[in-house]
């Protein structure tokens, strides 16, 4: 009897996944457990494993569809057995439901048209009624938008040139604001340039000349050039990153953000360092300086329970347990933050290894659904880019979170009981940015001169 293979509950509030890529083809043979297909959520990318074994009789989905929790993707059986059709949804009691259509994966969403450049105006463009113009010259005109009609051309068959255009534009120019336009044609002959007081008409000559036409309604203002469009392209959202911006955004307006710097020396936490990196990757653990802070940050936690906490309508819940979140870059993708549950029963070479397996497997995307879930406190180590200090946004439901920045020397002030001294010492920016429906200023110093304490006297 054929097994089917449904799109599984990744998370008690994961309720679709998206398929992200097959990894068997219809009529391949799979093993009991082996990984079928990898699915997306708004958490976590995860492999979906064969729940038998049999060969690939049918994939109901292609990749890049997104379905809801309990959907048939896949059939898996004995070469020639019959499967449905059609997929189906099973529901929380085992019943089969129909599903009233049928989901596609989205099409790429294509390209906007490039719009056609205005042609540039040619040798046969003409004057509404009037002779051929140069391209030049239809340009310029439409630049300033002056009309050719009014302009007398003097090239051939009364052609506008492109000197008739620039004495015309300079005219303009030095008229008087509010003056209309006037041509050398419509003067009167008496008025042309160059005549000067040579001929002056008779009152018999001016009641015979022909009454003057009413002067041109002045040139349009040149019509100002359009915003050149600016060129983008659109990067299609993933899953993770809609999570990470739905969840900053809550985040922010759930509690009211406050932030706490504090200095730390690092010497002592730097040597020791030193000292056992190499015991450590015999031991084929590489050791960071994340292991340190989330110690001293436990260390922190029992001493003041209430940075241990979230709040609730019925009072504010301090948690008994230690999990810990670790923020993990995935590059351009965003960040996942992997949960290290119970982080007080580690010693140091043991939070090594459980911070490294936890690393690698967040960015090789096998990080597990409840892996991601039920921190208590978090830690973002924001230094390995370079940044000095940061004030991240909370992790909630978490009440705090500390930023970690980069280690690094620099002069700094030591007292002596021989008086201060100057010396170079690796100093470390640490910030707690808290929820301040739950935590006053005075609980988050607290807390991390605590913090500062143990990195600061570590053995």
């Amino acid at each position: 009897m054929p097994t089917p293979v449904v799109m599984p509950q990744l998370g008690e509030s994961v309720v679709e996944g998206k398929i992200v890529r097959w990894l068997k083809q219809e009529g391949e043979r799979v093993q009991r457990f082996e990984p079928l297909l990898e699915v997306e959520t708004d958490k976590v990318t995860t492999e979906v494993t064969a729940p038998e074994e049999g060969t690939l009789l049918k994939i109901y989905f292609p990749e890049g569809t997104t379905l809801k929790a309990g959907t048939l993707i896949a059939m898996l059986g004995q070469p020639g057995e019959p499967v449905p059709e059609r997929p189906y949804r099973i529901g929380h009691g085992g019943e089969i439901e129909p599903l009233a259509e049928i989901p596609i994966a989205p099409a790429p969403a294509p390209a906007p048209p490039t719009p056609s450049p205005a042609p540039e105006p040619t040798p046969t463009a003409r004057r509404e009624g009037g002779p051929r113009i140069s391209p030049v010259v239809a340009k310029m005109a439409a630049e300033y938008g002056i009309d050719l009609s009014k302009i007398p051309g003097t090239g051939e068959g009364g052609r506008v040139t492109k000197k008739d255009l620039l004495a015309y534009i300079e005219r303009m120019r030095l008229q008087p604001v509010g003056a209309p336009a006037t041509r050398e044609a419509e003067l009167p002959p008496w008025e042309q340039p160059g005549t000067g007081e040579l001929f002056r008409p008779t009152e018999e000559v001016l009641q015979a000349a022909p009454a003057p036409a009413a002067p041109p309604a002045p040139a349009p203002a040149p019509p100002s050039p359009a915003a050149p469009a600016m060129p983008y392209e659109i990067i299609p959202l993933t899953s993770i990153r809609r999570a990470i911006a739905e969840h900053m955004v809550r985040s922010k307006h759930t509690s009211p953000h406050v932030t706490t710097v504090f200095e730390v020396d690092m010497g002592r936490v730097m040597a020791h360092y030193e000292a056992n990196r190499a015991a450590f990757e015999r031991e084929g653990v590489r050791l960071t300086l994340t292991p340190y802070f989330i110690m001293a940050a436990v260390a922190a936690l029992k001493a003041y329970p209430i940075v241990n906490s979230t709040w609730t309508e019925e009072g504010i819940r301090v948690y008994k347990v230690y999990h810990i979140g670790l923020a993990v870059s995935l590059g351009e993708e965003g960040l996942v933050v992997p949960v290290l549950r119970n982080a007080d029963a580690y010693s140091l070479i043991g939070l090594a290894r459980a911070v490294q397996d936890l690393v690698e497997r967040a960015r090789q995307r096998r990080l597990k659904p409840e892996e991601i879930q039920g921190g208590t406190f978090t830690i973002t180590n924001h230094g390995v880019s370079g940044s000095l200090f940061a004030t991240p946004i909370i992790h909630q439901p978490q009440c705090a979170i500390m930023g970690v920045g980069r280690v690094h020397k620099r002069p700094v002030v030591l007292e002596t009981p021989q008086g201060d001294v100057l010396a170079i010492r690796p100093m470390v920016y640490l910030t707690l940015t808290f929820d301040h429906r739950i935590i006053d200023g005075a609980q988050a110093d607290a807390f991390m001169s605590k913090v500062k304490a143990v990195l600061e006297n570590w053995a």
